[in-house]
Protein backbone atom coordinates (compact mmCIF):
# COMPACT_ATOMS: atom_id res chain seq x y z
CA UNK A 1 0.00 0.00 0.00
CA UNK A 2 1.29 3.47 -0.90
CA UNK A 3 2.13 5.92 1.91
CA UNK A 4 -0.94 7.99 2.72
CA UNK A 5 -1.60 11.42 4.23
CA UNK A 6 -4.43 10.99 6.72
CA UNK A 7 -6.69 13.17 8.87
CA UNK A 8 -7.99 11.51 12.06
CA UNK A 9 -11.10 12.79 13.83
CA UNK A 10 -12.27 11.41 17.17
CA UNK A 11 -13.20 13.22 20.36
CA UNK A 12 -11.34 10.57 22.41
CA UNK A 13 -7.62 11.37 22.53
CA UNK A 14 -6.67 7.75 23.34
CA UNK A 15 -8.31 6.52 20.14
CA UNK A 16 -6.59 9.25 18.08
CA UNK A 17 -3.26 8.32 19.70
CA UNK A 18 -3.75 4.58 19.00
CA UNK A 19 -4.76 5.24 15.39
CA UNK A 20 -1.82 7.60 14.85
CA UNK A 21 0.58 4.96 16.21
CA UNK A 22 -0.84 2.15 14.01
CA UNK A 23 -0.81 4.36 10.91
CA UNK A 24 2.65 5.85 11.43
CA UNK A 25 4.18 2.43 12.16
CA UNK A 26 2.83 1.37 8.76
CA UNK A 27 4.60 4.36 7.16
CA UNK A 28 1.61 6.67 6.74
CA UNK A 29 1.56 10.26 7.98
CA UNK A 30 -1.20 11.81 10.06
CA UNK A 31 -1.36 15.38 8.74
CA UNK A 32 -4.03 16.59 11.18
CA UNK A 33 -6.25 15.55 14.06
CA UNK A 34 -9.69 16.85 15.00
CA UNK A 35 -11.96 16.42 18.01
CA UNK A 36 -15.25 17.19 16.27
CA UNK A 37 -16.85 16.95 12.83
CA UNK A 38 -16.64 20.66 12.00
CA UNK A 39 -12.90 20.67 12.70
CA UNK A 40 -12.53 17.45 10.66
CA UNK A 41 -14.12 19.15 7.62
CA UNK A 42 -11.87 22.18 8.11
CA UNK A 43 -8.73 19.98 8.38
CA UNK A 44 -9.76 17.94 5.33
CA UNK A 45 -10.24 21.12 3.28
CA UNK A 46 -6.95 22.58 4.45
CA UNK A 47 -4.74 19.48 4.08
CA UNK A 48 -6.45 17.68 1.15
CA UNK A 49 -5.52 14.26 2.62
CA UNK A 50 -5.63 10.88 0.91
CA UNK A 51 -8.04 9.62 3.58
CA UNK A 52 -10.13 10.81 6.53
CA UNK A 53 -10.70 8.39 9.42
CA UNK A 54 -13.51 9.66 11.60
CA UNK A 55 -15.68 8.64 14.53
CA UNK A 56 -19.44 8.92 14.14
CA UNK A 57 -20.28 10.22 17.63
CA UNK A 58 -18.57 13.60 18.01
CA UNK A 59 -19.59 16.99 19.41
CA UNK A 60 -20.51 20.00 17.25
CA UNK A 61 -21.06 18.04 14.08
CA UNK A 62 -21.21 14.26 14.06
CA UNK A 63 -19.08 12.12 11.78
CA UNK A 64 -21.93 11.36 9.38
CA UNK A 65 -22.68 15.05 8.75
CA UNK A 66 -18.95 15.78 8.34
CA UNK A 67 -18.52 12.77 6.02
CA UNK A 68 -21.41 14.02 3.87
CA UNK A 69 -19.66 17.38 3.36
CA UNK A 70 -16.25 15.80 2.70
CA UNK A 71 -17.81 13.36 0.20
CA UNK A 72 -19.88 16.01 -1.59
CA UNK A 73 -16.80 18.21 -1.97
CA UNK A 74 -14.84 15.16 -3.22
CA UNK A 75 -11.97 15.96 -0.85
CA UNK A 76 -11.05 12.44 0.22
CA UNK A 77 -12.50 9.02 0.97
CA UNK A 78 -13.94 8.70 4.47
CA UNK A 79 -13.59 5.69 6.74
CA UNK A 80 -16.08 5.90 9.62
CA UNK A 81 -15.47 4.42 13.06
CA UNK A 82 -18.17 3.67 15.58
CA UNK A 83 -18.73 1.83 18.80
CA UNK A 84 -22.16 0.86 17.47
CA UNK A 85 -23.13 -1.45 14.65
CA UNK A 86 -26.85 -0.62 14.58
CA UNK A 87 -28.52 -0.91 11.18
CA UNK A 88 -29.86 2.67 11.36
CA UNK A 89 -26.33 4.07 11.78
CA UNK A 90 -24.96 1.87 9.00
CA UNK A 91 -27.74 3.10 6.67
CA UNK A 92 -27.03 6.75 7.51
CA UNK A 93 -23.33 6.15 6.90
CA UNK A 94 -24.05 4.68 3.46
CA UNK A 95 -26.22 7.67 2.52
CA UNK A 96 -23.45 10.09 3.53
CA UNK A 97 -21.10 8.76 0.86
CA UNK A 98 -18.84 6.94 3.34
CA UNK A 99 -16.82 4.30 1.53
CA UNK A 100 -15.87 2.07 4.47
CA UNK A 101 -16.99 1.49 8.03
CA UNK A 102 -15.32 -0.09 11.07
CA UNK A 103 -16.65 -0.98 14.51
CA UNK A 104 -14.43 -0.07 17.48
CA UNK A 105 -12.12 -1.17 18.91
CA UNK A 106 -10.11 -0.79 15.71
CA UNK A 107 -7.79 -3.68 15.01
CA UNK A 108 -4.88 -3.36 12.61
CA UNK A 109 -6.02 -6.53 10.81
CA UNK A 110 -9.34 -4.81 9.92
CA UNK A 111 -8.06 -1.25 9.47
CA UNK A 112 -5.77 -1.65 6.48
CA UNK A 113 -8.18 -3.66 4.28
CA UNK A 114 -10.89 -1.06 5.06
CA UNK A 115 -8.48 1.74 4.07
CA UNK A 116 -7.65 0.01 0.78
CA UNK A 117 -11.34 -0.50 -0.03
CA UNK A 118 -12.21 3.13 0.77
CA UNK A 119 -9.40 4.52 -1.39
CA UNK A 120 -10.10 2.13 -4.24
CA UNK A 121 -13.82 2.98 -4.30
CA UNK A 122 -13.08 6.71 -4.10
CA UNK A 123 -10.84 6.46 -7.17
CA UNK A 124 -13.40 4.37 -9.05
CA UNK A 125 -16.15 6.93 -8.34
CA UNK A 126 -13.92 9.78 -9.50
CA UNK A 127 -13.01 7.92 -12.70
CA UNK A 128 -16.68 7.16 -13.42
CA UNK A 129 -17.61 10.78 -12.82
CA UNK A 130 -14.86 11.93 -15.20
CA UNK A 131 -16.07 9.45 -17.84
CA UNK A 132 -19.61 10.74 -17.46
CA UNK A 133 -18.41 14.35 -17.89
CA UNK A 134 -16.51 13.33 -21.04
CA UNK A 135 -19.60 11.59 -22.45
CA UNK A 136 -21.76 14.65 -21.69
CA UNK A 137 -19.19 16.87 -23.43
CA UNK A 138 -19.09 14.61 -26.48
CA UNK A 139 -22.88 14.53 -26.68
CA UNK A 140 -23.16 18.32 -26.37
CA UNK A 141 -20.51 18.78 -29.08
CA UNK A 142 -22.34 16.38 -31.38
CA UNK A 143 -25.64 18.27 -30.87
CA UNK A 144 -23.86 21.56 -31.55
CA UNK A 145 -22.28 20.19 -34.76
CA UNK A 146 -25.64 18.86 -35.96
CA UNK A 147 -27.26 22.23 -35.33
CA UNK A 148 -24.48 24.10 -37.17
CA UNK A 149 -24.68 21.67 -40.10
CA UNK A 150 -28.44 22.20 -40.25
CA UNK A 151 -27.97 25.98 -40.36
CA UNK A 152 -25.44 25.69 -43.22
CA UNK A 153 -27.64 23.22 -45.09
CA UNK A 154 -30.65 25.59 -44.90
CA UNK A 155 -28.66 28.73 -45.71
CA UNK A 156 -26.62 27.36 -48.62
CA UNK A 157 -28.65 24.40 -49.91
CA UNK A 158 -25.93 21.90 -48.95
CA UNK A 159 -26.29 18.27 -48.00
CA UNK A 160 -25.01 17.09 -44.59
CA UNK A 161 -21.56 15.93 -45.72
CA UNK A 162 -20.99 19.15 -47.72
CA UNK A 163 -21.96 21.26 -44.71
CA UNK A 164 -19.57 19.30 -42.50
CA UNK A 165 -16.77 19.60 -45.09
CA UNK A 166 -17.31 23.41 -45.19
CA UNK A 167 -16.99 23.50 -41.40
CA UNK A 168 -13.79 21.41 -41.54
CA UNK A 169 -12.25 23.66 -44.20
CA UNK A 170 -13.08 26.80 -42.21
CA UNK A 171 -11.74 25.14 -39.07
CA UNK A 172 -8.37 24.40 -40.74
CA UNK A 173 -8.15 27.79 -42.46
CA UNK A 174 -8.84 29.74 -39.25
CA UNK A 175 -7.01 27.29 -36.96
CA UNK A 176 -10.09 26.80 -34.83
CA UNK A 177 -11.52 23.58 -33.44
CA UNK A 178 -14.56 22.22 -35.26
CA UNK A 179 -16.52 22.89 -32.05
CA UNK A 180 -15.52 26.57 -32.09
CA UNK A 181 -16.61 26.85 -35.72
CA UNK A 182 -19.96 25.25 -34.87
CA UNK A 183 -20.41 27.62 -31.91
CA UNK A 184 -19.78 30.67 -34.09
CA UNK A 185 -22.22 29.43 -36.77
CA UNK A 186 -24.95 28.83 -34.17
CA UNK A 187 -24.22 32.18 -32.46
CA UNK A 188 -24.38 34.06 -35.78
CA UNK A 189 -27.66 32.36 -36.73
CA UNK A 190 -29.14 33.09 -33.30
CA UNK A 191 -28.13 36.75 -33.60
CA UNK A 192 -29.65 36.99 -37.10
CA UNK A 193 -32.93 35.44 -35.90
CA UNK A 194 -33.23 37.98 -33.06
CA UNK A 195 -33.21 40.91 -35.48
Amino acid sequence: MEKLRIVIADNESIIRMDLREILEEAGHSVVAEATDGAKAVEMARRHQPDLVIMDIKMPEMDGIAAATIISQEKIAPVLLLTAFSQKEIVDKAKESGVLAYLVKPVKEVNLFPAIEIAISRFREFNELEQELENIKGTLETRKLLDRAKGILMDAHGLNESEAYRKMQQYSMAKRLSIKEVAQSIVAAATKRNKR
